[in-house]
């Protein structure tokens, strides 16, 4: 780009080329920048932004590390604008949400800036994408971190889980825009190469949007998800919305993770929380499960249990929090969701009062292969 509205010397350097990094140093800049964010909000009443390459912003070479307050500092004025810009919204429409794609997982982006911080309300969470890819994709059981994935569940942003928004796929992750490696696919794609309608892709691309609901953060589906969309993504690709049909099935499995993670039903408040607990961490046959709470008690408290494994329990034993019924709200390998799913028999269960898993109760569980069933009294 350059010209007049744009650095022109060695603080035009950005991640994605020379040349195209605004002037925060000039007030009519930052003046346009700040009115065109109110204007998005205010006049077109759009819910939040997203803020794009804040790293960049913050930071003429994009470091992790955040500039100083003195705005003739290298990256200083493009800080000081950014939490202008969330100081103004606050004021104005404090409901609106705004986002920072930073990924740098730094705290400072979401501390108020009364506080020092930048005072986004949220920002990417870009460790839990990759490390949940990871054991989403690899071929052998065996290679799945499920320490890492508890890592990843337990996370928080400045002590706030709503600091962070999780996700497994994003533009940047599944498609070929802004250099990226032409080996940059949708998931599905990237758990069965050349079949991503196959069985392997449907359940282990679903068990990932299931961590992503029942998680405490803010869950982001990109484009098509929600209908096994595997069409590498670019500025020129369309959606192949006859998936929408072809897979409607996965579409109300989405659909009915949506309503869990809201409460629909008034039954997994929990899954508002903030609070959460993995307390079953199996890494040799790959089970897990985490409590998700809010206030506690019925209708609040929620059981979350991952099967990482392509092998069914028809008896598992696990910890829970609280004795008496616990009723199966969600089963992933319902054969309704897809008839290529396996409908192991996921029923409900009685939880007794015996320790386990460093918890007061007990019950049995049934879950299929790379399979989620999500649990509340």
């Amino acid at each position: 780009m350059g010209g007049i509205y744009f650095y022109n010397d060695w603080r035009a350097q950005t991640e994605v080329g020379r040349k195209n990094r605004p002037d925060y140093g000039r007030p009519e800049i930052r003046e346009f920048i700040r009115d065109n964010v109110l204007t998005w909000l205010e006049e077109y009443r759009i819910d939040g932004l997203r803020f794009d390459m804040v790293c960049g912003i913050r930071n003429v070479f994009a470091r992790d590390d955040l500039p100083p307050d003195d705005p003739s500092n290298l990256g200083g004025w493009g800080w000081n604008l950014l939490r202008w810009i969330n100081d103004e919204v606050n004021a104005r429409q404090p409901w609106k949400v705004t986002i920072a794609e930073d990924m740098r997982q730094n705290s400072a982006i979401t501390r108020a800036t009364d506080s020092g911080g930048a005072g986004f309300d949220s920002q990417w969470d870009d460790l839990f994408h990759h490390r949940l890819r990871d054991a989403l994709v690899a071929t052998r059981d065996n290679d799945r971190d499920l320490w890492a994935v508890k890592e990843l569940i337990e996370r928080k942003f400045d002590g706030n889980a709503l600091h962070r928004v999780i996700y497994t796929e994003s533009h940047d992750e599944v498609g070929d825009v802004n250099g990226n490696p032409a080996g940059k696919q949708r998931l599905p794609e990237q758990i069965e190469p050349g079949h991503a309608d196959g069985k392997f892709a449907k359940k282990r691309s679903t068990l990932g949007a299931a961590v992503v609901f029942t998680s405490p953060g803010i869950p982001m589906v990109f484009q098509g998800q929600e209908m096994l969309e595997w069409i590498q993504f670019s500025g020129t690709s369309r959606m192949d919305w006859s998936k929408a049909n072809q897979f409607a099935g996965i579409v109300n499995l989405y659909r009915d993770l949506i309503r869990l993670r809201r409460n629909w039903f008034n039954n997994t408040r929990g899954l508002r929380g903030q609070c959460c607990n993995v307390f079953h961490v199996n890494s040799t046959d790959k089970v897990m499960a985490f409590h998700r709470w809010q206030d506690g008690g019925p209708g609040d408290d929620v059981v979350v249990v991952l099967n990482f494994a392509n092998r069914a329990y028809r008896n598992y034993t696990i910890g829970f929090p609280r004795p008496g019924n616990w009723w199966v709200r969600f089963n992933s390998d319902w054969s309704g969701y897809d008839p290529a799913f396996d409908n192991q028999h996921s029923y409900d269960t009685t939880a007794t009062w015996g320790e386990r898993d460093r918890l007061p109760c007990e019950g049995n569980v049934g879950i299929g292969p790379y399979t989620a069933i999500i649990l509340s009294q």
